[in-house]
């Protein structure tokens, strides 16, 4: 059982008696004894009562002695909670026999949809697409492993004027020498010679337009140069995603184009709901309590004056149809923050409509921006976003070396493995470690260290762990005796013991820095454990318990570092 659970639930019954309802015990680690209540303090004012003694009242109910080795009341009222070792030992043993770890599958599983990634046809995903598949890729796995039924949406951006130009630009160059330079991967020199000629040349412009009209009246041929485009495009992101192993596929990928045909209903729905307003020549929606600069009322353009449609009414199609079809109950979109507004706005046209109502509801996972060295938003020397590949590539060729430099006797398959695995685990956990609503800077120096907050910290102590085990020539036995003997035992005890609490809480929050910062803790721990207490040279009892330790140890943080995406390896 998760042991922060096991003592709200003694102490919330405690709580209600001493409080006459429900109360949350607060209950949370402390450096002054293994778990601490602060909920005494919260209690006071409500109560009128000093909180030591609504502290010491708690005690009296409270059922603990088959827990606790100590319960007292501390400082202005704190409960500090010693916990007993054989009640550490048989939960512990409890976690070696399940495969789980001590984290059960979802009571009430959900279909859940997550919105991430979402790069653009014909440009070449960036640094900016980084943080959203990262963390949509981590929430993806954690969901799945919880049993959820999980639905991964590459909202590709796929439709839309600029499509004119760059359909134009492939018919100039001839379908076979287009498919040819698209399938280099140069998709940013595509855009950017369409571009050049859209510009410069004013028949080149004409083209564009009309194509425009083309593709939007589903005229065969552009159709067919179209999905030239979009096809060419989806095998470059597959090879981004590869390298950077996430889950998403090309089953996964659904373009703004899917939901073009649901758009018109959209509007008339809006117009029948009599929430659709004209201005200036558009179809909006004005959502209460969104406002500019100067107080005026702000809307969702959901049909612009020239009659085309932009990102509000595909957001709104989309989000009706995985509500609706898809039945979906939790919509998670991971975009950046400056589109927060954007977001909030979408939603509550949605729910104003009827179409985001209990027991659904949409979350916006916003993240801050990733800096250079400079404090400034990451960017080529030239001034441009730097290109996701050559990061990634950046991260796998520094991590491969320094490998190289650790252990020159590695042939170059290993070392490629090593740095692979190691140099986008550096670049995957350097994101997820932070609160995904600031930014961070890349610094490569402290994200392949083995010292630190880091992945390559981690991994490596998984490899430590695993090396003992080659030494051992034996794996542990699940059902030795915990003897918890040295006070390093204790404390790494502990921090197994809390894997359960930290996932169910990212469950809700999908806060991933909580999750990173726990294995952090269990790394650290085992360290400590590794240094002070022998596990191969002590008595046959003490090893049994030690190597079962190591063992649990080494599932939790593979476990872990796979809910984050970041493999582990067993040598390094």
């Amino acid at each position: 059982m998760d042991l922060e659970k096991l003592l709200s639930d003694r102490l919330a019954t405690a709580f209600a008696a001493v409080a006459g309802g429900p109360v949350d015990p607060l209950v949370r680690r402390s450096p002054r004894a293994d778990f601490q209540s602060d909920a005494p303090l919260a209690l006071a004012r409500r109560l009128g009562r000093p909180p030591r003694d609504i502290a010491a009242a708690v005690l009296e109910h409270a059922v603990l002695d088959d827990v606790c080795v100590s319960a007292e009341v501390s400082g202005p009222g704190f409960l500090n909670l010693t916990i007993a070792d054989r009640t550490l030992a048989d939960l512990v043993a409890g976690l070696a026999a399940d495969a789980r770890l001590g984290v059960p599958l979802a009571a009430a599983p959900q279909t859940v949809v997550v919105d991430y990634s979402a790069p653009n046809v014909a440009k070449e995903m960036h640094v900016g697409h980084l943080r959203s598949t990262v963390i949509g890729d981590a929430a993806v796995r954690l969901l799945d492993w919880l049993g959820h039924r999980v639905v991964r949406v590459n909202h590709l951006g796929d439709w839309g004027t600029p499509f004119g130009m760059l359909i134009a630009h492939l018919a100039d160059l001839g379908e076979a020498e287009a498919a040819h330079e698209l399938s280099m991967g140069d998709l940013d020199g595509f855009y950017r010679a369409a571009r050049v000629k859209f510009d410069a040349d004013e028949a080149f412009r004409e083209r564009s337009r009309l194509r425009v009209v083309a593709l939007q009246g589903g005229d065969e041929r552009t159709l067919r140069l179209w999905r030239l485009l979009v096809e060419q495009s989806e095998r470059y992101f597959l090879t981004v995603y590869d390298l950077l192993d996430v889950t998403l596929s090309e089953d996964d990928f659904r373009g703004e184009s899917a939901y073009n045909d649901l758009l018109p209903g959209i509007v008339d729905d809006l117009d029948r709901l009599g929430l659709l307003v004209s201005s200036g020549g558009a179809d909006c929606v004005f959502p209460p309590g969104f406002t500019g600069r100067h107080g005026e009322a702000l809307p969702l353009i959901v049909r612009k004056s020239d009659g085309g449609y932009g990102y509000p009414a595909t957001d709104l199609a989309a989000l009706r149809q995985r509500s609706g079809e898809l039945g979906a109950t939790r919509l998670l979109y991971v975009v950046g923050l400056p589109q927060r507004q954007h977001f909030a706005m979408v939603f509550a046209v949605a729910q104003a409509a009827g179409w985001l109502c209990p027991p659904v509801r949409a979350e916006h996972l916003g993240f801050g921006s990733i800096l250079g060295a400079d404090g400034r938003m990451l960017r080529s020397r030239t001034g441009e976003s730097v290109k996701l590949v050559g990061l990634l590539e950046e991260a796998v060729a520094r991590a491969t070396d320094l490998a190289r430099s650790r252990n020159p006797e590695l042939d170059a398959e290993a070392a490629a493995e090593i740095g692979r695995a190691v140099g986008i685990g550096a670049v995957k956990y350097a994101d997820l470690s932070t609160d995904r609503r600031k930014d961070y800077v890349l610094d490569w120096e402290r994200m392949l260290s083995l010292d630190g907050n880091t992945a390559p910290y981690l991994q490596y102590a998984y490899a430590r762990i695993r090396s003992v085990f080659r030494r051992a020539g034996t794996e542990a036995r699940r059902d030795a005796p915990i003897v918890l003997a040295q006070p390093a035992e204790r404390a790494l005890t502990v921090e197994l013991l809390g894997f359960g609490a930290v996932v169910t809480e990212v469950e809700r929050s999908l806060d991933f820095h909580q999750l990173a910062g726990y294995l952090h803790r269990l790394a650290t721990a085992f360290n400590a454990f590794y240094e002070r207490c022998p596990v191969l040279r002590a008595p046959d009892g003490l090893r049994e318990s030690r190597l079962l330790l190591a063992e649990l140890t080494a599932r939790t943080l593979r476990q872990g570092l796979h809910l984050l995406g970041i493999r582990t390896l067993e040598r390094m």
